[in-house]
């Protein structure tokens, strides 16, 4: 153990970029976060400005530093998690973005899912990458944006434009290194995930050219070294890059086959390691790559909410119901009950097992003596029936019931949501101590291969964890989630019904 080295986690997600430094005893000594600008330019469009990013990434690291009051001469290793399928297309000599980020929230693409659907195309990509045909992913944004805008088709006829996912641009900006791991690979549906490598078969159904793409790495080693980046020294290494929720997997310690965490975030992810072996599953979830204890590949299955801590963010700025995100606890609390409302938050479609990428949001049962409380309560009660159906599906695909479920994320700090959680799928819940388990995850790798840390399993024994324990009678339980499913039904789109 090198007792004077930090490691810098850069943790950039889908509304922020947060930056954390840790000791040699994986103490956090500084950390700092900024918001990012989120643009919304028509309906199901969101998309993000790259350079706003990268200016959120600097500022974030910077702060940090001052705040721990350390030389960033003694950051001797460095850990990227990203938000996932998020898409930035660049020039590769200047650097200068071609387009806005297309978020992996975005739905722009649903037409051309439905074509290579109705081409009868989806059953061979599902096996080849693991993933479902949806506008959730990367390939297909990348369809929209070669056929739609002037300025990639100009660059690509020049031979300028590289592309690749929020962890290649920061990485490319870091050291000059155009690269990603097969975390964030196995999210584009451009992916071989049994052969480990990009597919050309691929590149051509999405008609995506081939070259432009980076290079694929294991999750943990030496991906370049800082040069010319301006808030830190040159010739720091980057040493581990994993997509956040597979890194939150990791900083769980998540790394042997049926080990398993979620995490609430902006959407909600439910991961499970399935080992060496890539389970395609029959049922919705979908096959993703992660790693193991010395970030080599591995795989695991994967059930997504695309709406969670985003909508708590909807009570807060578009309806006013709170001030802070944290008063959703309270007001969930000041009520009894739903009074019978159900908050379906299908802005952006549904994921697991639904997969209705058309699919609206929808507040049910309304009466007139129905408040905002009530409200409030069942949006945060419609994150954890998703994750029932998440964990329903499991079950189904192991055909061995999960016992416990270890959770993260910021929305996990809501103890109405945790104990709800528990009383609904009726197991215990266990909340990680490591509240930022995604930030976690690339330090604690980036850490082990500097060589500041030994093992994964030696700093895991030091981690601890918060219980709840259902308390919700099993009828109780089986009547409220009956009743969530035929609600969400009612937001089918057409085409699912």
């Amino acid at each position: 153990m090198k007792q004077s080295a930090y490691v810098l986690s850069i943790d950039q997600g889908t509304t922020g970029s947060r930056a954390i430094i840790y000791d040699s005893k994986g103490k956090v000594v500084g950390q700092a976060y900024r918001e990012i600008k989120q643009y919304y330019p028509h309906p199901g469009w969101v998309e993000q400005d790259p350079l706003n990013i990268l200016e959120s990434v600097q500022w974030s690291i910077q702060r940090a530093i001052s705040i721990s009051k350390i030389s960033k001469n003694k950051i001797v290793s460095i850990g990227i998690t990203n938000q996932r399928e998020s898409v930035v297309v660049w020039n590769k000599k200047s650097g200068k973005p071609y387009h806005r980020v297309i978020v992996w929230q975005d739905r722009r693409s649903s037409p051309i899912c439905e074509r290579l659907k109705k081409a009868g195309k989806e059953n061979a990509i599902h096996r080849k990458t693991g993933l479902l045909l949806d506008p959730y992913f990367s390939g297909t944004k990348l369809t929209w944006l070669f056929q739609n805008s002037s300025k990639c088709k100009e660059a690509i006829k020049k031979g300028s434009l590289i592309w690749g996912t929020i962890d290649s641009w920061l990485l490319w900006n870091l050291t000059g290194v155009h690269a990603t791991d097969y975390t964030n690979a196995s999210r584009t549906l451009l992916f071989d995930i049994k052969k480990k490598i990009w597919s050309k078969e691929l590149f051509k159904l999405f008609k995506v050219p081939a070259g432009l793409q980076p290079k694929v790495c294991d999750s943990g080693g030496l991906f370049g070294k800082t040069d010319g980046f301006k808030v830190l020294p040159d010739g720091i290494p980057v040493m581990s890059i994993i997509g956040d929720q597979q890194s939150a997997l990791y900083g769980q310690g998540c790394y042997e086959k049926g080990s398993m965490k979620n995490t609430y975030g902006t959407g909600c992810f439910l991961l499970m390691n399935t080992g060496r072996r890539a389970i395609i599953s029959k049922s919705g979830l979908l096959t993703t790559m992660a790693c193991d204890s010395s970030g080599k590949p591995a795989y695991a299955l994967e059930g997504a909410i695309f709406v969670a801590g985003a909508l708590v963010q909807w009570l807060r700025d578009s309806l006013g119901f709170i001030k802070e995100a944290r008063e959703t606890e309270s007001k969930a609390l000041s009520v009894p009950d739903s009074m019978g409302v159900t908050v379906v938050p299908a802005f952006v479609g549904l994921g697991a097992p639904y997969w209705d990428s058309a699919a609206k949001g929808a507040i049910l049962g309304l009466t007139r003596g129905v408040k905002r409380e009530h409200i409030i309560r069942a949006s945060l009660e419609s994150i954890a029936f998703q994750t029932k159906d998440l964990v329903n599906l499991i079950n189904k695909e192991f055909k061995n019931p999960i016992k416990t479920l270890k959770v993260d994320g910021g929305v996990s700090q809501n103890n109405f949501l945790m104990q709800y959680q528990s009383d609904i799928l009726g197991i215990p819940v266990l909340r990680s101590n490591t509240i930022e388990s995604t930030a976690w995850g690339t330090a604690k790798l980036a850490g082990i291969k500097a060589g500041i840390w030994k093992s994964a399993k030696a700093l895991d024994l030091k981690v601890g964890f918060n219980t709840y324990h259902p308390k919700m009678l099993k009828k109780k339980r089986e009547e409220q989630y009956s009743y969530w499913q035929s609600q969400v039904k009612r937001v089918f789109s057409s085409s699912e019904k």
